[in-house]
């Protein structure tokens, strides 16, 4: 069962994402806040895995509590949901350490979808924005890339077959497929990249391995 928070300063925004996630099975909604500040206490008393948290909030807005959410001790994994197609709050959300970024008016079996993956370790992003981040990262300055790649050269071999295959949008079962391994086995390796890397989650790490030119990995099903 995966345990959720509703982060929206809107009550009828949270009264429709509640409805959402009390329909699925594999959800239950364990706490809402109406802004940043009541997020980060709510999951302090609430063990929360999937936090959906909107931008514009009063008193702490949701960049601010996303970061502040993800320094716990036990922190929930966060989707950005918010109405506003945004470069500024892809980017900051992205950084402050959020797993995905969905906008609003989202089909509601794509932001499920979302909470699924996202407890499981993967992210999500809108197609939008997944293509200007893709796009930004093309352009970025040489001396970030080479920095970059100083990174990744901190993994092993095999940690960066991972990395180019979890780049790519792979799911841990994709890269176990992919790769011949146990999934177990590939959240060790992703965890030992995360560390090696000095990121937060697997968005932070696909940025960075984009932002090296890593090539693509091959995933399963491609040709």
């Amino acid at each position: 069962m995966i345990r959720t928070m509703i982060v929206d300063d809107d009550a009828l925004v949270r009264l429709g994402l509640a409805d959402l996630l009390d329909a699925d099975p594999g959800v239950t909604l364990v706490a809402q806040a109406a802004d940043g500040l009541q997020a980060v206490e709510q999951a302090t008393a609430h063990r929360v895995d999937v936090a959906l948290v909107d931008v514009r909030m009063p008193r702490m807005d949701g960049i601010a509590a996303t970061a502040r959410l993800r320094a716990l001790p036990h922190p929930p994994r966060v989707i950005t949901l918010t109405t506003f197609d945004l470069d500024e709050y892809v980017y900051n959300a992205l950084a402050a350490g959020a797993d995905g970024f969905l906008l609003k008016d989202s089909d509601p079996a794509d932001i499920l979808r979302a909470v699924h993956l996202v407890a499981a370790g993967s992210a999500m992003l809108h197609p939008t924005a997944a293509r200007r981040l893709i796009d930004r990262y093309h352009h970025t300055a040489r001396p970030q890339a080479t920095a970059a790649q100083a990174r990744i050269e901190r993994l092993t071999p095999r940690e960066r077959e991972v990395l180019s295959l979890l780049a790519d949008g792979a799911t841990n079962a994709d890269i176990a497929v992919g790769l011949g391994m146990r999934e177990s086995t590939v959240k060790a390796h992703v965890s030992r990249i995360l560390i090696g890397l000095g990121v937060s989650n697997r968005v932070q790490a696909a940025l960075l391995a984009r932002d090296a030119g890593l090539p693509p990995g091959s995933r399963p099903g491609r040709s």
